[in-house]
This record gives structure tokens, sequence and C-alpha cells, in this order.
């Protein structure tokens, strides 16, 4: 292999690696994105459950029916 054979080979993986980076980041973007509303949805649960602990109203156990395996 000569260097200018080398240099196309090390052009071509660079632009791969460049290519490969940016997909990571658009993923990891959009990963960061669904958390964020996620933790936003699970934020808004919790202050239901809260305020509905504040209003009385209680959740027994023994009014659910019991699971399919029984």
């Amino acid at each position: 292999m000569n260097i200018e054979e080398r240099l196309v080979e090390l052009e071509s993986r660079i632009a791969f690696q460049d290519d490969t980076i940016q997909a990571l980041n658009d993923a990891l973007a959009d990963a960061q994105m669904a958390l964020s509303k996620q933790q936003l949805v699970l934020k808004r649960i919790v202050e239901e459950l809260k305020s509905a602990r504040g209003a009385g109203v209680t959740i027994d156990a023994a009014d659910e029916p019991p699971p399919p395996h029984y």
C-alpha cells in the first residue's frame, strides 16, 4: 500500500467515524429528550398521588381482584 492509498483509506475512515459520531449524537439527544418527558410525566403523577392522599383518597389492596395466577 503506498502513501496515497493509505491517505485515501484514512480519509474514508475519518468520514465514516464522523457519520457515526453524528448518528450517536442524534440518538443521545433523542434519548435525553425522551428522558426529560418521562421525568415530567413522573413528576405530574407524583403530584397527583400527593394531592389524592391529601384529599383523603386511599387505595386498599383488598379492593383489588387477585392476580390471574391465583
